[in-house]
């Protein structure tokens, strides 16, 4: 087993240095992609304009023009005074249709890489050697996934599947599933919320984080891909075709 010493924050794996020559459209997508994770969440205020610039890798002049956007589009607002700073919005828009038609052709290129990708992520945290901390942290995000209101459950579902990264340690595993993950809420966003199928899922979720913390990696494996074929079903059932 790998020791494990300390659990690794979500947003220093999803707010992490955008490429050259897209700075503007890839701090959007960042700090867009910490709010749908649930990384950043209603009311939260973002790092500090200097913090944030420098984990972007970006100019603050880009990161302000970032902000302003995402300001506009309803994602975010700013607010004045000492206890001042850019905080997220309590409601996210609702998804346009030009976004959602973005995803119609992905759904098996999505469901395979993340039919490959988090049931070896469940496998690896069962095999790190967990703090009492990242225990912890696994116990408290299956708890808000478990009883969370109908309208926060995809994001308090999302919170879980990275927290299942982030105990490896693993910077690039948890940007990683971050990113599938958010190509799967792109999917989720056009099927119904079924209230039988997020019981199951609470079960499911259950085994998944029981057999981590007891240090079974091929029963986490099992256990996050059978998971994942309950999710993959609905999906196929409701958007093949279409």
């Amino acid at each position: 087993m790998t020791e494990h010493l300390e659990v690794p924050i979500a947003g220093a794996a999803l707010l992490r240095p955008v490429r050259a020559g897209n700075a503007f459209e890839e701090t959007v997508e960042r700090v867009l992609q910490a709010i749908r994770l649930g990384v950043l969440g209603p009311g939260d205020r973002l790092p500090a304009e200097r913090e944030l610039a420098a984990r972007l890798a970006v100019s603050r002049a880009t990161l302000r023009e970032a902000l302003h956007a995402l300001a506009e589009a309803g994602y975010v607002e700013s607010r004045r005074g000492r206890y001042g700073g850019t905080f997220v919005t309590g409601t996210e828009p609702e998804t346009g249709a030009a976004e959602q038609q973005g995803t119609e052709d992905s759904v098996e290129d999505v469901l395979v890489l993340r039919g490959v990708l988090e049931p070896g992520a469940a496998a690896a945290a069962a095999e790190t050697e967990l703090t009492e901390q990242a225990r912890e942290h696994l116990r408290s995000q299956l708890s808000a996934s478990s009883g969370s209101a109908l309208e926060e459950y995809r994001r308090k579902d999302s919170r879980l599947h990275l927290a299942i990264a982030e105990v490896t340690g693993s910077a690039s595993l948890t940007a990683a599933v971050a990113d599938v993950r958010s190509r799967v809420n792109g999917l989720l966003d056009r099927i119904p919320l079924l209230e039988p199928n997020l019981a199951h899922s609470d079960e499911q979720h259950e085994r998944v984080v029981g057999a981590i913390l007891d240090g079974d990696p091929e029963a986490a494996r099992v256990a996050m891909a059978e998971h994942l074929a309950g999710t993959a079903a609905l999906l196929r059932g409701f958007l093949s075709g279409t």
